[in-house]
């Protein structure tokens, strides 16, 4: 079993510039950042403050972290190759990103609401 980040609808609205696209509960990463975000999260694309979905390539500005149960490290590399490679990115080391984006959430509880806002992530601060 992995502790990965998944899409979530909780605590949207925290911030004005929220928004929520993604299938609840699918697996997310962070893709690299557009030019037009480049500089600020709240950008016109979206990507500098987003998690991307890997099922339906949409985005949301909160995941959740959650166990996996049944899902190897193996099948998260795999997954997340997968859907890069469809999505158009050509990433050298797939393997190094599905690391550190399992890394990151490691030792956070099960629920945690994370944010993305370019080069941090953190969990959201001062809601319910």
């Amino acid at each position: 079993m992995v502790k990965a980040l998944v899409a979530t609808s909780a605590t949207q609205g925290f911030r004005d510039s929220d928004y929520h696209w993604c299938v609840e509960g699918e697996l997310v990463w962070i893709a690299p950042t557009c030019v037009k975000d480049r500089d600020d999260p709240d950008g016109g694309c979206g990507c500098g403050r987003g998690f991307a979905g890997l099922s339906s390539h949409r985005a949301t500005t909160t995941a959740m972290v959650s166990t996996l149960h049944g899902i190897s490290r193996d099948d998260y590399v795999m997954v997340l190759r997968s859907s890069v490679e469809e999505q158009g990115y050509d990433l050298a080391d797939v393997t190094g990103l599905a690391d550190s984006l399992l890394d990151l959430v490691a030792d956070l509880p099960d629920g945690a609401v994370l944010e993305h806002r370019l080069d941090y992530v953190q969990v959201r601060q001062g809601v319910p």
